[in-house]
């Protein structure tokens, strides 16, 4: 489903400093790592480049399409022309395309200290993970299947790995803090993106980026840069977005209350504690997004002030959305926090729900607790991603290495992330939407793509309205940005469905994108 952008709303996104923003990003799951070695005196090795290519085919929509997969690594070097870090590198590339005018897209995961295992795996690329929509992927042996749902057959796609996660290294005298913060990383993507346009002679391609997550922040920040340094882009995909992190407290702030409810209604309505659930989800919503920006806005923001008739009629409408009782929510003053809501809404079935995707059912060692134990939907899928892109590369790309591949690396570089921004007072509460506004305002043609999964509460899509909805463009550029919403999580290709019908909006975006491709 495609929206062109909503009315602004009322307020902004709550998700947790604490917790990592993506399924990759969770310590439970952390492949073991060496200590960061690039802050200590001794130069690390600066291994050669080198790749792997291999040729394929992928048939979409009834159209066979032969490609070649480039796997591989290159260097990225400081402005003293020293090697910093091995970046590691799929492209996937159609045979026989006119490479110089067909678009490529540029694709990451977030984090911060995610590789690019999950978009890779799961999303558009030509082949995919068999998930199970709502359900954890059985044991081994896993299925890779061919990904009718590729963008291949509208653009070739390079998936790359941050610095310090997957396959890419830091090299020579290389330190951790000059890539690992939100403008380090950044400048290092450009550097990237770059190097790989010039040395495959795309600068005349149409070039897009897409990023999940914490990717979405990378990708203001990275248009920018790109854009000052003279290459434009035609359009970002931003899937479960993250833009603004301002409002990750909750101490004397009721924003965060607001834009979960849509999504916490959501959840609600998928496990059927709505009462009398109506059939359609985005009409319920709808009704949950004008109560949100109203009437609960105000309510929340007399504060001691409200009086107890107006907090009963509020308390029964939150009922009527999230099926939590009205004893339990007037409890709470009214303010629902995602983590209470998600041990709250099963806790009579002795279940939790996902926080990455909420349609997933978790088990805690008791059900008397006040959060969950961890989160069911980043447990469903993490060791069948992880098996499969690690035989899939070797066995399938041909591409080998003495180093393991790290899915995530959040010790290190989540741990060690520069949330600092010039000019931002507040280091935790970095803003990128300003980054972003400025990209669409020197490039009046970009364009930008929000997919948002109704059960996602890690970035809720009502916090995304939000923030693309005050960026303070002028109409004749804030048409230029277009919603999808999907019932699925923070992973919107967890769900084959919603992957068939983001790939279908995703079709008409790049074209229009690229009208002369």
């Amino acid at each position: 489903m495609r929206h062109a952008l909503l009315a602004p709303l009322a307020l902004t996104a709550l998700i947790g400093l604490a917790a990592p923003l993506h399924a990759a990003d969770t310590s439970k799951h952390d492949a073991k790592v060496q200590p960061d070695k690039a802050d200590k005196k001794a130069e690390l090795p600066i291994p050669p480049e080198h790749s792997a290519v291999t040729s394929h085919s992928v048939t979409i929509d009834g159209r066979s399409i032969a490609y070649k997969a480039t796997a591989g690594t290159l260097l990225i070097k400081d402005d003293k022309g020293k090697p910093t870090v091995s970046v590691f590198y799929v492209a996937y590339t159609v045979d026989g395309g006119k490479a110089a005018n067909r678009p490529v897209t540029f694709l990451y995961n977030g984090g911060p200290g995610s590789s690019s295992m999950w978009l890779h795996m799961g999303s558009f690329g030509p082949v995919r993970v068999a998930n199970q929509g709502d359900k954890p992927i059985p044991p081994p042996p896993y299925d890779t299947v061919p990904n009718q749902y590729s963008l291949l057959d509208k653009s070739d796609l390079v998936f790359i790995d941050a610095p310090g996660t997957g396959y890419s290294r830091l090299v020579g005298d290389a330190k951790g803090k000059d890539f690992y913060g939100i403008d380090q990383d950044a400048v290092a993507f450009a550097k990237f993106i770059t190097r790989y346009v010039g040395d495959n002679h795309r600068w005349n391609s149409p070039k897009f980026l897409f990023g999940e997550s914490y990717g979405t922040t990378r990708s203001a920040v990275l248009a920018q840069v790109l854009q000052e340094q003279g290459m434009e882009l035609n359009g970002i995909v931003l899937m479960s977005s993250i833009l603004d992190f301002n409002v990750w407290s909750t101490t004397g702030v009721d924003h965060a209350y607001i834009v979960n409810l849509p999504t916490e209604a959501a959840i609600a309505w998928y496990h059927n504690k709505v009462p009398n659930k109506p059939a359609d989800i985005a009409s319920f919503i709808d009704g949950v997004r004008r109560f949100a920006s109203t009437d609960y806005m105000l309510a929340l923001a007399k504060g001691d002030a409200l009086s107890p008739a107006e907090a009963d009629r509020i308390a029964d409408q939150l009922n009527q959305y999230t099926g939590l009782s009205t004893s339990y929510i007037k409890q709470a003053n009214l303010r629902i926090d995602p983590s209470r809501f998600r041990k709250e809404l099963l806790r009579d079935q002795r279940r939790t729900v996902g926080r990455l995707d909420g349609r997933f059912e978790g088990i805690d060692g008791d059900a008397a607790g006040e959060t969950p134990d961890g989160d069911a939907a980043s447990d469903a899928a993490t060791g069948a991603y992880n098996a499969a892109f690690n035989q899939y590369i070797d066995g399938t790309l041909h591409y080998s290495s003495d180093d393991a591949y790290l899915p995530n690396n959040y010790p290190v570089v989540g741990r060690s992330w520069d949330w600092k921004r010039k000019g931002q007072q507040f280091t935790s509460s970095p803003y990128v939407g300003r980054d972003l506004a400025t990209a669409m305002r020197q490039n009046p043609h970009l364009k930008v793509f929000s997919a948002n999964g109704y059960y996602d509460l890690a970035t809720p899509f009502y916090a995304t309205e939000f923030d693309l909805g005050h960026l303070g463009l002028d109409p004749a550029i804030r048409k230029n940005i277009e919603f999808g919403f999907y019932q699925s999580g923070h992973m919107i290709y967890f769900d084959v469905d919603a992957l068939k019908q983001v790939k279908a909006d995703l079709a008409r975006f790049y074209d229009e994108a690229t009208p002369h491709s």
